[in-house]
């Protein structure tokens, strides 16, 4: 082993794949773990490989070059707090820690500050790829001074997922940036992954389609313009059977989705920043309701929800061509809520995002993959000061050529016991951003009424109250 150029706290699936992935591509790497048998896996792994788990965090530190670089991926919160004051211990000035995990942005603001009064350098990265693109090669954010991004920039390079020979990564902004920027990856993800349950659904219960005819409606998805990572793998769970029951596996899991909080702090970051991104927030408002089973069972014996709707004249080769149209121009609304989000943030927290390099890392490696980004890029590179998505020329077309179907899959939902909380959203989202008068006034008056709080008139400048409702 000679001396290695990284160190990773933390081995779990996330830690030890992304260090094999380090040392794979020619860079010296050393990890260590609580559980000394994370450790052990890691050597059974990597051999071959210029890699060593050390038994504890001094032995770690003492194979590293210097000045020293060491990545944690542990579980966000507490624990990484935990662990970066065990390492201010054993660090020197000029030590450079990396947080990979999905912290909260504020976290890493505190902690860069922090480090900073020990001589520490510090650098916020989200990671997206999950733990086959840790180990193949993941889409990476990096946030924090350029300088010290500068330092890991070319082992970075190197273990980024590639699209035509481009690295995956870039730098992100200043302090938090790369946290932020990954937070609202996820909230995407969110949308997305809610907006293909849905159409999942409509399929299923009102169509009445077998999961190996969903399987193979979204595979031709991923044929078309709806190509993307999560349209792939959708089709992928669809088509395995459990190994107990022979069913299919989707038909045998519990209905209640899980989550780590990153899309619940997307939504609070936009109702912070007031920004609207309510197809991210329909997406983590499923995901509760989706945890309240016992709840949903006895509500659901006090309600009867009606038949399911009747197909279009055209029969289901139509209604499958409409619903393919209105998961596009939902896909597109979650993507223009999400870069939104982001560009008001780059101004409020002076974070210098560049959009354009954002969607062109997002093409490879990560969870939110697809042949849209490639339309962001070229948006945000033609005007990287675009407020939305909806006013590229080449977007808003595309939008405009799916709104009509859009608008009939609503209604099959709306006449449907199916809920489209997410496919809904991302419409009433585009119909309001492309409404020049909304009735805000009768809200405004309302205001004025019970508080007195004013408003403002369409026909002169200024501020006024109506005294006598």
């Amino acid at each position: 082993m000679t001396t290695a150029e990284i160190g990773m706290v933390g081995l779990g699936t996330m830690g030890r794949n992304l260090l094999l992935n380090v040392a794979e591509n020619g860079f010296g790497a050393a990890g260590y773990d609580l559980d000394v048998r994370k450790g052990a896996l890691l050597l059974e792994e990597g051999r071959g490989l210029d890699v060593s788990a050390a038994e504890n965090l001094p032995a770690l530190l003492s194979q590293l070059a210097t000045p020293r670089t060491i990545m944690l991926l542990v579980p966000a919160g507490g624990i990484t707090d935990t662990v970066i004051e065990e390492l201010t211990v054993l660090c020197e000035p000029g030590d450079l820690i990396i947080d990979g995990g999905n912290s909260h942005y504020l976290d890493t603001d505190r902690r860069e500050a922090y480090l900073a009064t020990k001589g520490l350098g510090f650098l916020g990265v989200g990671i997206s790829g999950g733990e086959k693109g840790a180990r193949t090669g993941p889409s990476i954010m990096p946030g924090g001074r350029r300088e010290l991004y500068q330092r890991v920039e070319p082992l970075f390079r190197a273990i980024a997922a590639k699209v035509h020979d481009e690295p995956c990564v870039a730098y992100m902004g200043t302090r938090s940036a790369g946290h932020f920027v990954k937070m609202v990856h996820n909230g995407i993800e969110y949308a997305m992954m809610q907006i293909l349950a849905e159409a999942f659904d409509l399929m299923n219960r009102a169509f009445r389609m077998p999961y190996e005819r969903i399987a193979r409606v979204f595979a031709d998805w991923n044929n078309r313009e709806l190509e993307s990572y999560l349209v792939e793998i959708s089709a992928a769970v669809l088509m395995k059977e459990d190994y107990i029951t022979g069913q299919p596996v989707v038909e045998m899991i519990l209905d209640t989705a899980g989550q780590k909080g990153t899309g619940g702090w997307t939504s609070r970051s936009a109702l912070d920043l007031g920004v609207a991104i309510p197809t991210i927030d329909a997406a983590v408002t499923m995901r509760q309701i989706s945890a309240q089973k016992h709840l949903r069972r006895m509500t659901a014996e006090r309600f009867d929800l009606g038949d399911m709707p009747r197909m279009r004249d055209g029969g289901l080769d139509e209604n499958l061509r409409e619903l393919e149209a209105a998961v596009r121009g939902a896909f597109i609304a979650s993507y223009a809520q999400g870069m939104t989000l982001l560009q008001v943030a780059s101004q409020e927290f002076e974070y210098g995002l560049n959009l354009a390099e954002i969607a062109r890392i997002w093409r490879g490696g990560c969870i939110i993959r697809s042949a849209l980004l490639t339309d962001i890029r070229e948006a945000f590179e033609a005007q990287p000061d675009l407020p939305t998505l909806m006013l590229d020329p080449d977007l808003s077309r595309q939008i405009g050529d799916v709104l009509e179907d859009w608008r009939y899959v609503t209604t099959q939902f709306v006449e449907s016991p199916v809920p489209g909380m997410a496919i809904a959203s991302a419409l009433f989202y585009t119909k309001a951003a492309a409404t020049e008068r909304l009735p805000a006034n009768l809200i405004q008056a309302q205001r004025d009424y019970f508080g007195a709080h004013t408003y403002q008139r369409t026909d002169k400048d200024g501020v006024f109250h109506t005294d006598d409702w």
